[in-house]
């Protein structure tokens, strides 16, 4: 039977300069467990889950870095932004502006950039 809902879930995909750092970076920094790769010895493609979250990672070439493309931001809705800042804080991925805050569109949260400059932002409604 299928359900009412159409849109299931969403997985954002990230250009990366090199998968496995990326890998790296999320698995060992952010809690997150490898979801697949295609290739186990030099991934090109690869995605990451932590509970109901899966971002994919795709390998870019240096070249298409040089023109400065815009990186995108993700946000993620948490259930204790608290503990998640406390957890990270740890694991050197902060940049110097984190912080964590309560926002005026009523919102607690914080962010930083994963190795390629993309924006994570965590936050729950206050």
């Amino acid at each position: 039977m299928k359900t009412a809902e159409q849109f299931m879930q969403v997985h954002p995909v990230l250009a990366v300069k090199d998968v496995t750092a990326a890998i790296g970076f999320y698995v060992h920094n952010l809690g997150f467990s490898l979801a697949f790769a295609d290739d186990t010895k030099a991934p090109r493609y690869a995605g990451v889950r932590r509970d109901n979250v899966e971002i994919h990672l795709q390998w870019h070439d240096a070249s298409e870095w040089q023109y400065g493309i815009d990186r995108p931001i993700l946000r993620f809705v948490i259930a204790d932004t608290e503990a998640l800042f406390n957890e990270y804080k740890t694991k050197g991925v902060f940049h110097e502006r984190t912080q964590l805050r309560e926002t005026a569109w009523q919102t607690k949260e914080f962010a930083f950039y994963d190795l390629d400059r993309n924006g994570l932002t965590f936050y729950e409604d206050l």
